[in-house]
């Protein structure tokens, strides 16, 4: 009798404590709500992303409240180094050893393509702010991928098409030689093509490259109406400037596919004003935008790019949707991502599809001459507005996650 009221008395513990257990567990796993933001802290998307990015992010916390569902919410960060597979690991141990439930910045399309394997294998949401490969919900699209800011189909769509259509038909890339470069130049050519140019010739650079002599010596002997640099960050500023210096600029239009306001800022005015280009943001562009701006360079010590822009604005919509689900598992949260309607200075006419391409307003813009700026901070002019539907591509089939 002692020894079955013993393991009477045995069960019952175990059946208070998993009960106890589960209350504790609550809506909100291991008590917090952990965001890691990935980036590259120190090299040639340090400006578009990075440290800025961080600050972004935190912005967004600190305006929530700093808890949701009554639980704190945690932000911690890693340099990828541009590297893939120093990426991969970070996320690896964040999701399986940190309890980290969603991961933001996201700039490398390299090493976004392996970060995002690692989190859809793990369940975890990829918060991608600033990678521009659209593989990520087309050829690569996962139910956990929410791409916020823009991609290349938006970029080429905005910048190429009304180049082309104004009879400059020639084109030469000078492309970034990794996924992201690869992936711009061509959907940039399906536009070319489309709207009746040609591709006369490509070269491409690697990434960080500081010498675009040569490359800029083949797309002057190509005899191209139009020479584009399907790279970003310091690499355009590079073969800007070095487009410029080889005359380059006097004989054809150089354009930029993806650049970005510290880029804009880091150009001489004599050679990049009246650049044309598309973004997905610009910080002066109305009292909303400014606001928010104002903000972010009293705590970063410069005015937003895109990608900082886009950062907060997914990461309050992330914590919103955990509010509305009632718990941060990934699944309900993403559901609910995608069933309520992004609405912010940043997300205009927005909705979040099914893919998690969130699609929204782009502005084509122009580089402003140095006669035309009234400050260090007045880098563009608004010539119109593309609406998301127009800029982005259309959703494919396979990639619709909510279709049932």
């Amino acid at each position: 009798m002692k020894a079955m009221n013993k393991t009477l008395l045995a069960v019952a513990v175990a059946a208070s404590t998993a009960i106890g257990g589960a209350a504790l567990a609550g809506p909100v796993s291991d008590d917090k709500v952990k965001i890691g933001v990935l980036a590259d802290m120190g090299g040639v998307y340090a400006d578009i992303c990075g440290p800025g990015c961080v600050t972004a992010i935190e912005m967004a916390v600190e305006d929530f409240g700093g808890t949701v569902l009554g639980m704190p919410i945690e932000v911690v960060s890693a340099d990828d180094q541009l590297k893939p597979d120093v990426g991969s690991a970070k996320v690896r141990q964040w999701v399986e050893s940190e309890q980290v439930d969603a991961v933001g910045g996201l700039v490398s399309s390299a090493v976004v393509g392996a970060a995002t394997k690692v989190l859809t294998d793990n369940k975890k949401i990829a918060l991608i702010s600033t990678a521009a490969s659209n593989a990520f919900t087309t050829s690569a699209c996962s139910p956990y991928n929410v791409h916020w800011t823009y991609n290349v189909a938006a970029m080429a769509n905005g910048t190429v098409k009304p180049i082309v259509q104004s009879g400059k038909k020639k084109w030469f890339f000078i492309t970034a030689d990794y996924a992201f470069g690869h992936a711009l130049e061509g959907v940039a050519t399906e536009v070319i093509v489309e709207n009746g140019g040609e591709v006369v010739g490509g070269v491409r650079a690697p990434l960080g490259t500081t010498d675009f002599s040569s490359y800029v010596l083949q797309a002057q002997a190509s005899g191209a109406d139009v020479v584009a640099l399907a790279n970003a960050g310091g690499d355009t500023v590079n073969a800007l400037k070095t487009a410029a210096e080889f005359g380059l600029t006097q004989t054809a239009d150089v354009a930029g596919l993806l650049v970005f306001t510290p880029n804009a800022q880091a150009m001489d005015p004599a050679t990049a004003g009246g650049m044309t280009l598309t973004t997905g943001f610009y910080w002066d562009y109305d009292d909303a935008t400014r606001a928010w701006s104002t903000r972010f360079k009293e705590r970063h010590g410069a005015i937003p790019a895109m990608g900082h822009a886009g950062a907060y604005s997914m990461t309050m919509h992330y914590l919103k949707a955990i509010e509305a689900a009632g718990t941060d598992e990934s699944d309900a949260v993403m559901a609910k991502m995608k069933e309520m309607k992004p609405d912010d200075f940043f997300a205009r006419n927005a909705t979040l599809r099914a893919d998690g391409r969130m699609v929204h307003d782009m502005y084509y813009v122009q580089i402003k001459t140095a006669e035309e700026r009234r400050d260090a901070d007045d880098i563009f002019k608004v010539l119109d507005v593309i609406p998301g539907d127009t800029a982005y591509a259309p959703m494919l089939p396979e990639c619709n996650f909510v279709k049932s």
